[in-house]
């Protein structure tokens, strides 16, 4: 059964992050975190409060979960399908998880950095200062950061269920041809331009 969404407490300014599998969309977060500084932002991963579940529900090791690569490609597969199950039954159940508690509410930045599908983007569309950035990345480039194909996980809603919004925001490439700090200012200057009442959060 859906719960209703609390809009009680908003970010000024909410940055989501969406992009394949390796291209980087954890670095450009992080990046980002340090831009705006720890005591006004926060990075919140959608798939943090689904790793959690999972393990519990599970009885797995949640720091390997986050931390190994290895260990959280073995569950990878089936932590998708059981999350996939949730997500069905309210559309809103991992963003809800992930935005709860206080050290979330107190941040002026929050900076979503993996979300996958479009009742991700739904979710946080009500917050007053919304800015939708896809992170792009050459195929070999993600290849020499460890990805390789996975049928039911690269061809999956999880890795390609925002593949058809053209809309986005910002589009950042982040393939190795490319100087990540200068197209990391790009953002940055951007976003001060795009969300001019973030008051205390200008980095400009």
């Amino acid at each position: 059964m859906t719960t209703e969404q609390d809009h009680s407490t908003n970010p000024q300014v909410v940055l989501i992050l969406s992009g394949k599998r390796k291209s980087g969309k954890d670095f450009i977060a992080s990046k980002l975190l340090l831009k705006f500084g720890e005591e006004i932002a926060t990075i919140i991963r959608l798939s943090g409060p689904l790793k959690s579940e999972y393990a519990k529900a599970h009885s797995l090791d949640f720091d390997h979960l986050l931390s190994a690569e290895a260990y959280k490609e073995q569950h990878r597969g089936a932590m998708i399908t059981w999350g996939e199950e949730k997500r069905q039954q309210d559309p809103s159940h991992w963003c809800r998880l992930a935005t709860a508690g206080q050290w979330v509410a107190s941040k002026k930045v929050w900076i979503v950095s993996d979300a996958r599908r479009p009742s991700d983007l739904v979710h946080f569309k009500v917050y007053p200062h919304v800015i939708r950035i896809r992170v792009e990345c050459d195929e070999p480039t993600r290849r020499k950061r460890g990805y390789v194909f996975t049928k039911g996980i690269d061809d999956s809603d999880s890795e390609c269920g925002l593949d058809g919004v053209t809309d986005w925001d910002y589009v950042l490439n982040n393939s190795s041809d490319r100087d990540a700090e200068k197209e990391i200012e790009k953002l940055i200057a951007f976003v001060d331009e795009k969300a001019d009442s973030i008051g205390d959060a200008d980095v400009a």
